[in-house]
């Protein structure tokens, strides 16, 4: 399955918590958002996103999330051994996400997990191809 293969902007973010209510205020600036994965044939991802309002309200910080690494996918679950990455927490792990596809998009969930400080969420990332390469 080479479906996934290429640069993906992202073009809408959901979060749910623990119970399924909506996560306020949403991630990465709700709909203000700038994001991009690269999947290459030869098996390498490259991730980033970022809350891209002009203006961040007190209180909130600006959301910013970026990994590579090798990946594997079996035309269901995506997995990248990240190798450099903007949370040090993230380094070495498997960043493991569910993939489905919609139409043209392509929607990554990851597990329900923390962000921060934040209390566990679930995000659902979907994403359009802007290039087969």
């Amino acid at each position: 399955m080479t479906k996934h293969i290429g640069t993906w902007a992202l073009v809408r973010v959901e979060a749910v918590d623990a119970d399924g209510a909506p996560v306020v205020p949403a991630p990465f600036g709700g709909d203000n958002f700038i994001g991009r994965v690269v999947l290459t044939a030869d098996g390498r991802l490259s991730a980033a996103i970022t809350d891209s309002r002009p203006v961040i309200p007190d209180g909130e910080t600006r959301g910013y999330s970026c990994y590579t690494g090798p990946y594997t996918f079996d035309g269901k679950t995506l997995i990248t051994r990240v190798d450099a990455c903007s949370d040090p927490a993230r380094m070495g792990t498997e960043q493991v996400r569910d993939v489905t596809f919609e139409d043209d998009l392509m929607v990554l969930r990851p597990p329900l997990q923390p962000y921060g400080e934040a209390p566990a969420e679930q995000r659902t990332l979907w994403w359009r191809k802007i290039s087969d390469v």
